[in-house]
């Protein structure tokens, strides 16, 4: 049977857990914990580990180590900073990741009425505790409906024009490969979450993803299944971006505008 991420009522089921993490990725887990507490001291509220390292499905030498950071205050630039600094750390540490990415917000942001279905979601249904107190306990239960749909991925409209300006001023190959990676990530997702209410689940997993919008939309799941598969191992032609942003990308904030209407507008 279908697993969807949902639990015998219908809310969301935390995907992850420090207890999926594979073999090859604790020693990294392990450093980024001790590095977060020491690095910033009294300024963190609390630390969490997203992505496929917590959904054991981490590729060694493939996979980044994506980490949310709760502040007590709004970030600055000293917090900024010290992302970078760690973040390059543990990149040049550990060959078995390939990046690092942190996110990092003031936990009254996480926790407030206005990111309570995007942020705090996010936090709440996609984030395993690392360090610190758990700020999903402070925040509801939610289920793969339309409002979630809307307030996660309902900018893509907004989005757009600057993807297209990135596109157009990526000059290498590397640029144009990680350019790549990210639109196919955000459209592959995108188009799950337009579907997601119909659907009536939940899944990280790109190529499922590519999959279930398909069964909707089977005149886009090739475009669909290609973009899957390049967030998985991204390409530097600038046609594939191209592609992203005047062709799939456009029509798939039409529909998911048409279908959920638009994110609101953050102040």
């Amino acid at each position: 049977m279908e697993h969807r991420g949902l639990d015998a009522y219908g809310y969301f089921e935390r995907e992850g857990s420090l207890g999926r993490v594979q073999a090859e990725f604790r020693g990294v887990v392990a450093a980024a914990r001790e590095r977060i507490g020491g690095a910033y001291g009294r300024r963190l509220h609390s630390a969490y580990l997203y992505g496929s390292l917590p959904r054991g499905t981490g590729r060694p030498g493939r996979s980044d180590l994506d980490l949310l950071l709760a502040l007590h205050h709004e970030p600055a630039d000293e917090d900024r900073d010290t992302a970078e600094v760690l973040g390059r750390g543990l990149d040049e540490d550990f060959p078995e990741i390939d990046g690092v990415g942190i996110l990092q917000y003031g936990k009254d942001r996480l926790l407030s009425e206005q990111e309570r279905y995007d942020l705090g979601w996010f936090l709440s249904c996609l984030c395993t505790p690392l360090l610190g107190a758990d700020l999903a306990e402070h925040l509801p239960r939610y289920r793969p409906d339309g409002l979630l749909a809307r307030e996660t991925n309902g900018d893509l409209a907004d989005l757009l024009p600057r993807m297209r300006a990135r596109a157009r001023a990526a000059a290498t190959p590397e640029e144009r490969r990680g350019l790549c990676r990210a639109f196919s990530r955000h459209l592959v997702r995108t188009g799950f979450t337009l579907v997601m209410p119909r659907w009536g689940g939940w899944t990280s997993d790109l190529a499922e993803s590519a999959e279930v919008f398909g069964r909707y939309y089977p005149d886009r799941a090739a475009q669909m299944r290609a973009a899957a598969a390049a967030a998985l191992d991204p390409v530097p032609d600038p046609a594939v971006l191209r592609g992203y942003v005047e062709d799939l990308g456009p029509w798939l904030a039409d529909e998911y505008t048409a279908r959920h209407g638009t994110k609101t507008p953050r102040g």
